[in-house]
């Protein structure tokens, strides 16, 4: 089975209505990110209706968008947000915490780079207090997380999406005992070098899919879509076969990161 380690669903289905549908006929196992409150009861009406009907499972994720600060309109909404998140997590309604992190693109992301902090250590505390997986999105900002390699390595697991370091710092912070794991999409099949070279060359044991429907579209296309997960698992196993690394064919790279998908997010 298809896991899809991190995608939006509530903001796929505006592109594409029958998205829900297709998931459950895929049988794709999905980790559905949200940032306001709209968004997470759409998402959590979905996976009840999922387990209701035997279908695959949908994980709830909450948190502050590292690039929310940025918007000003969003960033007052900041303080009912976090009591949103740790109402959620007192509640056990959530399977991880995030996506949260660092976002420094260009200059008017870096501007905000205080509040970004903020929130993560926000975050982090309440994924600490909790025992929850943590949802990272970095850009530009993997100095930041060494310097708090210490506090993730105390958590049950710590997901990078569309991860976009270099292999060697992978390396690293398992090295420091951070229980991280590696999702790739789309960029990997889009000749993203940093991105191809650390799914070929990661342990097995590390690696997760994702799409980030709608935000990670193929070329020639407009979104990302449910069945783009198998496009990325298939350029995963082509790149793992060129390095000649294990776990490099199709039906290999989807079982061992289904595998990887229930341990991250605590359903094994």
């Amino acid at each position: 089975m298809a896991s899809d380690a991190h995608a939006h669903p509530f903001d796929l289905q505006k592109q594409f209505p029958n998205a829900e549908t297709e998931r459950r006929a895929l049988r794709i196992c999905c980790a559905a990110s949200a940032w306001n409150e709209e968004q997470f009861l759409y998402h959590e009406q979905r996976a009840q209706e999922s387990r209701n009907s035997g279908g695959p499972a949908m994980l709830l994720c909450f948190g502050i968008h590292p690039q929310l600060p940025r918007n000003r309109k969003l960033a007052s909404q900041t303080e009912g947000l976090c009591r949103f998140l740790l109402e959620l997590a007192e509640s056990k309604r959530i399977d991880a915490v995030g996506e949260t992190g660092f976002d420094f693109f260009d200059e008017a992301y870096r501007s905000t780079g205080d509040t970004q902090k903020e929130l993560f250590l926000l975050h982090l505390n309440i994924a600490r207090e909790f025992r929850l997986p943590i949802v990272l999105h970095i850009r530009k900002g993997m100095d930041k997380i060494f310097s708090y390699a210490k506090e993730l390595s105390t958590l049950p697991s710590v997901i990078f999406h569309s991860y976009s370091g270099t292999f060697r710092e992978a390396g690293d912070l398992l090295k420091r005992k951070v229980n991280a794991f590696f999702s790739f999409g789309t960029p990997i099949a889009l000749n993203h070098k940093r991105a191809m070279e650390a799914a070929s060359l990661l342990p097995p044991e590390r690696l997760l899919t994702e799409t980030d429907a709608p935000y990670q579209p193929l070329r020639n296309r407009n979104y990302s879509s449910w069945k783009d997960i198998h496009t990325v698992i298939r350029s995963m196993a082509e790149l793992r076969g060129k390095s000649g690394t294990d776990c490099r064919n199709i039906e290999a790279i989807e079982a061992q990161t289904d595998a990887n998908f229930r341990k991250a997010f605590l359903i094994e």
